[in-house]
């Protein structure tokens, strides 16, 4: 048996599932009313066909006496009736508590993923979060279905029967309510022993997921590296372990399977020796007779089933597990109680003493300091490494920083909202990722609210009209996973159009024009100048030509600023902008001598 990898928390799965079923107390309420009247319908049933089957034996069949007959009959149809409507009411009112809950828990599960940090989705699979949250409300059908449906059924029944044989013989009594215990108990702790076998299951499936997920999304790579056959073994690897541990688990089920088999003969045949001895003695009539194998039919039928649905039971607890385990996680970036709303006036951003790192022995900003007047455009310029990208994110706040503060306009920005603080910066990426959605969506995710017109001018703006204008659809057209359908100048420029409609007073771009031909980049410096007007500006960049007049340059190296003044004044400081400038001189000056041409 595999060992036990991680902790399951039932308490917290069960603890989530009721607070969402609550709710919904009526259809709850009626769902188990169904049930009472359902099952305890089915225990009477028999009662009647009893009565038959004891007039059979004793009335003469004759014409006359057929009104007997009848009453038992009609009865039993009556009965039935009241247990098929008490079904119906079970069925319509579980399904549709099902529905209403299974909707609240996917919202559940994704405005909690959403939340999460930029290092958590850096350290996850999106096809693994996608499954976890179809298992996570999976799990909660399967759970209320069989608690409910089955379990409850099958509690209910016993419980009947039971009581109607011990009013007949405290023997036959005995053995059923002994051997449902006995059973039950059985199934409970052969399934719950058959746990970490699931657990494993659970993790080998998330972990194929995860490893066809990571291909399937990189298959352009894949194809340009010849690594079809490397792929192809990995993921052969990954459904491999996750066979053997299917196979562990459904061959220890076939073990449940024939012990339960062999104590279902067992109470069958003993409730027939022990009704034909009583039968002998003149205590049981044949209806009895007929009654004990309709209950010992009916005890099989519900807790023959107890085991599967104990199966079923682990088995969401362990599906759900896993996306219960985030939500019980505390956010790593978080609003705190009565954070208020950004207010931007100037766009002053001050870095003061922050201490930032990825591993604590690897500072990645030590002791930074940085402070950026409203309205100045600024540069960040460095080796890689130097921490440009870090100072956007933590601006961004997509990571907190341990020590010191970010502020603007005064604001620190830890006590603002996370919303307010980013509905105040507009960011370019330097990959910009879009939704495969049509190009006017894309362009209008912005600025939710913007009218066409607006978008139509916002992507004029940013040059985006030449080529979605050549489409067959125009802006209809979608533009593919990841905006695949369109080349990497055009995402960018889709990109750009979004920062100017959304028009905010703070500005990031981070390689905003690296992935430009010339020509688009001509256009595009065009459109960011006007997008720049009455903004603070905060520019990451490589290509050290786009930046030369921008009001100030920070040069950084080892996460602290080595430099900071205007290209004219870090050129005749010398150092190491110098040094950057002299190293992508050339192209330039082969560049402007191009354009002059």
């Amino acid at each position: 048996m595999p060992k036990k990898k991680r902790h399951i928390n039932s308490k917290a799965v069960f603890r989530i599932f009721w607070e969402h079923t609550k709710k919904y107390p009526w259809l709850f309420s009626f769902a188990i009313l169904g049930v009472l009247i359902g099952q305890l319908g089915h225990v009477v049933e028999p009662y009647f066909i009893r009565n038959l089957f004891n007039l059979l034996s004793t009335v003469s069949p004759s014409p006359q006496n057929a009104t007997l007959f009848l009453v038992p009959i009609l009865l039993y149809a009556a009965v039935s009736f009241v247990s098929w409507f008490g079904g119906r009411v079970e069925m319509y009112t579980g399904y549709t508590l099902i529905a209403k809950a299974t909707a609240d828990l996917n919202k559940l599960a994704f405005t909690n993923l959403m939340r999460q940090s930029y290092q958590f989705f850096a350290n996850s699979f999106a096809g693994a979060l996608t499954r976890r949250v179809g298992r996570f409300s999976g799990a909660y059908e399967n759970l209320f279905y069989s608690l409910n449906n089955v379990i409850l059924e099958a509690v209910v029944y016993v419980l009947g029967v039971t009581a109607v044989l011990l009013s007949k013989n405290w023997i036959l009594g005995s053995i059923v309510l002994t051997w449902v215990i006995l059973f039950t108990f059985l199934q409970w702790w052969l399934a719950r022993w058959q746990q970490p076998l699931r657990i494993d299951r659970a993790e080998q499936d998330t972990n194929l997921t995860s490893t066809l997920a990571d291909a399937i999304s990189n298959q352009n790579t894949v194809a340009l590296f010849s690594a079809n056959a490397y792929e192809e073994q990995r993921v052969g690897q990954a459904a491999d372990q996750l066979k053997k541990a299917q196979l562990r688990s459904w061959n220890f089920n076939g073990i449940i399977y024939g012990v339960q088999g062999l104590l279902a003969i067992a109470l069958n045949a003993g409730m027939l020796w022990v009704g034909v001895v009583l039968w002998q003695k003149g205590i049981l009539t044949i209806g009895d007779l007929v009654l004990i194998q309709a209950y010992a039919l009916g005890i099989f039928s519900n807790v023959w089933g107890l085991g599967r649905q104990f199966h079923t039971i682990y088995t969401s607890l362990a599906d759900a597990s896993e996306m219960v385990e985030i939500l019980e996680t505390p956010l790593e970036i978080k609003d705190i109680p009565g954070a208020q709303t950004l207010n931007v006036t100037q766009g002053t951003i001050a870095f003061d003493r922050v201490e930032f790192y990825f591993q604590k022995n690897s500072p990645v900003l030590s002791r930074f300091n940085l402070g950026i007047p409203g309205r100045q455009k600024v540069a960040l310029v460095g080796p890689s490494g130097a921490g440009k990208s870090t100072i956007t994110k933590l601006l961004l706040r997509l990571y907190d920083v341990p020590e010191g503060s970010i502020s603007i306009d005064g604001q620190d920005i830890s006590q603002v909202t996370q919303d307010s603080l980013r509905d105040a910066i507009s960011f370019v990426p330097q990959e910009p990722i879009l939704f495969h959605r049509t190009l006017m969506e894309n362009i209008r995710y912005g600025r939710r609210d913007a009218t066409d017109a607006e978008v139509l001018e916002a992507a004029k703006a940013a040059h985006c009209a030449e080529f979605i204008e050549r489409l067959p659809l125009k802006y209809n057209t979608f533009v593919g996973e990841r905006g695949i359908k369109l080349s990497g100048g055009e995402r960018q420029r889709v990109a750009i159009a979004r920062a100017i409609l959304k028009d905010s007073p703070i500005l990031v771009l981070d390689e905003a024009t690296s992935s430009l031909d010339s020509e688009s980049e001509m256009l595009i410096q065009d459109a960011l100048a006007t997008l720049m007007q009455n903004k603070t500006v905060l520019v990451i960049a490589h290509r050290l030509s786009t930046i030369m007049k921008m009001d100030r340059i920070i040069v950084l190296e080892g996460g602290t600023v080595v430099a900071d003044g205007t290209h004219d004044e870090l050129l005749k400081e010398g150092g190491l902008y110098h040094k950057l400038w002299s190293i992508q001189a050339g192209g330039f000056l082969i560049d402007e001598e191009l354009a002059e041409k």
